[in-house]
Order: C-alpha cells, then structure tokens, then sequence
C-alpha cells in the first residue's frame, strides 16, 4: 500500500483558498496524479485543500472523502522566545530554544515538554494519529505498537490533500520519532507529494517508510519555481520571511 501526503498548494490564508499560482500547482498536480491508479482521495476540510484536491478529484473520478482530523494542527501554546504570547502553531520554536529542550526529540519525551503539557498537545497528536490509523485498518494494516499487522495486502494508493504540519504529524507517527524531528527539519513545499510505502519483509508484518518527501517535480516540468511558503529566510534580513 502507498501514502501520498500533499500539501495545499500556495495558499491564500486570509480567504483560505489559493493564490492564482496555487491554482496552477494544482492543475500540475492532477495532472502527475491522474496517472496513478489512486483507490481513495482524502481531504482536509480547510478551503486551501480541497481546492488543491479539486483538479485531481475531475480528472480521476475520484469524490474526494473529507476527514475534520486532516486540518491543519492548530493548537494555542506559549511561545518559549515571546514572553509566554500565545500562537496556534505548537511546532514554531526557534532553533535556540529547541536546542535547550533536546528531549523534544525524543521519540517519547517530547510530549513531556511542559509547552506542550499545558496545552495538551500530546493528546491531541493521540487522538489524530487514532483516527488515522483506524483509517489504515479498514484498509487492512492494523497498528500494533511500532509496526503493522497485514490482514489484507493490497498495492492500494491512498492520497491525503492536507497540510505541512498535519502531513508531518502522521510521517512522525508512521517513522517512529518525534514530531519534533519533521516539524523542525522538513518543509514541504505547496503542493508537494510525500510518498510513503509498507514493507512486509516478513509475512504479516509491516512497517511503512518514506519513498520521497516533499516531491516538487510536477512543478519543475512545467517550469514553476516552488512556493516558498513555509520556509524562513536562507540568510538572515534577506527579504525573505524571518519569523
């Protein structure tokens, strides 16, 4: 079975839609998308995603499930470098102030950083990475600690039209490490496919690694440049976004 994990692409977050580039990736998109064999197409509820997933619902036919677990991961926490001012965003820390809490990327402790204590955010992962994986088990993968159990192989393609946290959260869960490790040290680009496999070396057993991530190649066959939304400055004061 394979993931695709894709994130909207370039967004227009005031009306929660796209920007006229966004609505190019997307067509770009449908079209690398529409020569897959895809068994299911899964959405987010925000604008931004199912605009995204709209090209690629058209030209494969598919009606594109929508999932309220699959928006972004939006939690109120204090912010370690702001004086205890509250964002939405539990995964925007400076590198600094993650440098001084390294248990955050432990695959156990970091839910024990006393940010995400109070604001719950340990449990909010749970109850995501729970509906996720009883949407893996219908599909005959069931978790079971650190691995999956196969009760029905299948070479199935599933598509998730999510977000850059979101995607991140569930690789995270899907590799076995903190959240922490892909918030921090990924950034998937708008529109970029993220694609994760099983493996069953074993009869029964799986496990589900990585393929690619962050797969921008639709965008440069048609000579588009990848958003840079998401990202942070290259070099400091160079124009680009700081914080």
């Amino acid at each position: 079975m394979k993931l695709l994990f894709i994130r909207h692409g370039e967004p227009d977050y005031e009306h929660d839609s796209l920007t006229p580039e966004g609505f190019r990736e997307a067509e770009c998109l449908a079209e690398r998308l529409s020569q897959l064999d895809i068994a299911e197409i899964y959405v987010s509820p925000k604008g931004r995603a199912k605009a995204t997933a709209a090209p690629t619902a058209e030209k494969t036919g598919k009606t594109p499930i929508e999932f309220n677990w699959l928006k972004e991961f939006t939690i109120p926490v204090k912010r370690p470098d702001k004086n205890g001012e509250v964002i939405n965003i539990p995964w925007d820390w400076l590198p600094q102030d993650l440098a001084q809490s390294p248990a955050l990327l432990d695959p156990v402790k970091w839910r024990e950083n006393s940010v995400f204590v109070e604001a719950g955010v340990g449990e909010a992962y749970d109850r995501i990475v729970s509906e996720f994986d009883s949407l893996i088990a219908s599909h005959g993968y069931v978790r079971d600690g650190m691995i999956y159990r196969v009760e029905s192989p299948n070479t199935d393609t599933l598509v998730f039209f999510c977000h850059l946290g979101l995607a991140c959260l569930l690789m995270s869960h899907l590799m076995n490490c903190s959240p922490m490790v892909l918030w921090q040290g990924t950034c998937l680009a708008p529109s970029s496919v993220t694609t994760m496999c099983t493996e069953e070396r074993r009869p029964g057993i799986a496990v589900i690694r990585a393929l690619s991530i962050g797969d921008t190649s639709h965008l440069y066959k048609n000579d588009i440049e990848p958003s840079f939304a998401g990202r942070f400055c290259e070099i400091y004061g160079n124009g680009d976004r700081i914080d």
